[in-house]
């Protein structure tokens, strides 16, 4: 009788592993979120959900339409820089992403689209693989060295990120390959070049579109990191009159305000910007306003705020190795501001450990072993971040204060000195700082 059993029971079992194949649920497509205030505004809220409306019709009729998975994927990415709900779109992309490449894993457009939002979540190592992968499928397309450039950027790897730049630009010079170039010439420190390079970038695009928006407002921080308000100004102005309520844009005009000392224009501004998009950077810097015009409690309140959000992104990425924001290094300046130096020191490490070439996990290092007393280690990570012979006035000023605690005082003035004649409307704890050392000496 035995003997009957087991061919029996087998029999079973594949019918069973077969049902679970042919009569298993598909996953859930993810859904489109309500916007809310003014991003609901406008004809573009309702040409979003009418597309994305369309697609998801798609694939209820057709779950396996990778095509229309893909596309809904694009949607969702492009959704996440509006909104700013990059935990909830990123992850509902992905999701998209990799049902497509379980399928049709040489899908280049699907590695592209599942590089760039590793990107976006500072999953940098995992980013450049994936474009790897897709740069091998089709080495003409200009998107993909793009991809490269800003993998190569975040780890650290310049002299790489150039070539990758270049190549972009002989492929198709357009809106993202000009603003790759502005950045790179930022880095090695040379603002003519990038302010140059963005301008071509703001006029390769289309008035009114979140990317020309976003590169129009990299144009107006140039100019602020200058000290240029008044063409900043005009940047931000502009920026809200092609895409009214664009969050980024009030809070451009709100470090313009701030850098005028008018605290309470800027606040507004910010608060404006914080009900339109919930970016931590926006409670970070309200933080600062509400210290500089003193509302401590306030203050108290939104580096609380900034350290929750922050968290949550850092909380998500340990949880998820493949998905999740990686904050490490925006929680260790968030710390720094709340004087707990040791989750500070935390943060840092873990950021640095993830990329130590690059020149701005090195600063955030340097910055916090400076606030802990221990300026030895400081020099040494400060001198890495300087290599690209950036002249960005934070990174110059902190390296000043650092060069003088070890002793080299004409050299950190030199510096302190160059900060503040780069961009006069540096931060102001950082400039007072800087300013009280060179009336000392």
């Amino acid at each position: 009788m035995r003997k009957y059993l087991y061919p029996t029971l087998l029999v079973c079992f594949g019918l069973a592993v077969a049902a679970l194949f042919f009569f298993r649920k598909p996953e859930p497509i993810p859904t489109l979120k309500e916007r809310h205030g003014d991003l609901a505004l406008g004809g573009e809220w309702l040409n979003t959900k009418n597309a994305i409306g369309g697609l998801l019709a798609q694939l209820r009729a057709k779950p396996d339409d990778n095509k229309a998975k893909l596309l809904l994927a694009q949607a969702y990415m492009q959704e996440a820089r509006v909104t700013g709900d990059h935990p909830y779109y990123d992850m509902a992309a992905m999701q998209l992403l990799n049902g497509v490449l379980q399928k049709e894993p040489e899908n280049f457009e699907a590695l592209c689209c599942k590089a760039s939002l590793c990107l976006t979540q500072h999953h940098f190592s995992e980013g450049l693989a994936v474009a790897e992968q897709a740069v091998a499928l089709n080495p003409s397309n200009a998107f993909v060295y793009g991809l490269l450039c800003d993998a190569n950027v975040e780890l650290g790897r310049y002299p790489e990120a150039v070539k990758m730049a270049d190549k972009m630009n002989q492929v198709r010079p357009d809106l993202r390959s000009y603003s790759r170039v502005s950045y790179l010439r930022e880095i090695h420190g040379d603002y003519p070049g990038a302010i140059e390079a963005m301008d071509m970038a703001v006029k390769a695009g289309y008035p009114g579109l979140e990317q020309t928006a976003w590169t129009r407002i990299t144009l107006g921080h140039l100019y602020e990191n200058t000290g240029d308000l008044t063409n900043a100004e005009k940047q931000y102005a502009q920026a809200l009159l092609e895409r009214p309520y664009y969050a980024y844009a009030l809070a451009g005009m709100g470090r313009v305000e701030k850098a005028r000392k008018n605290y309470p224009a800027a606040i507004e501004y910010f608060r404006k910007a914080r009900a339109t998009v919930q970016d931590y950077a926006f409670a970070d810097e309200l933080t600062d306003l509400y210290r500089l015009s003193n509302e401590p409690a306030k203050a108290t309140q939104m580096a609380k705020e900034a350290i929750s959000m922050l968290a949550d992104d850092a909380k998500e990425a340990d949880d998820n190795e493949q998905m999740g924001h990686y904050a490490d290094r925006e929680l260790a300046y968030a710390y720094v501001k709340t004087n707990e130096l040791d989750k500070a020191l935390t943060h840092a490490k873990i950021e640095y450990d993830r990329r130590p070439d690059n020149i701005d996990a090195c600063e955030t290092l340097a910055w916090v072993h400076y606030k802990r007393g221990n300026f030895k280690e400081a020099q040494q990570l400060i001198t890495t971040a300087l290599r690209t012979n950036s002249q960005n006035s934070t990174l110059l000023c902190r390296a000043g204060l650092i060069a003088t605690k070890n002793g080299q005082a004409e050299k950190g003035q030199a510096l302190i000195r160059k900060a503040l004649d780069t961009n006069p409307y540096l931060s102001f704890d950082l400039a007072d700082e800087g300013k009280k050392l060179l009336a000392a000496n």
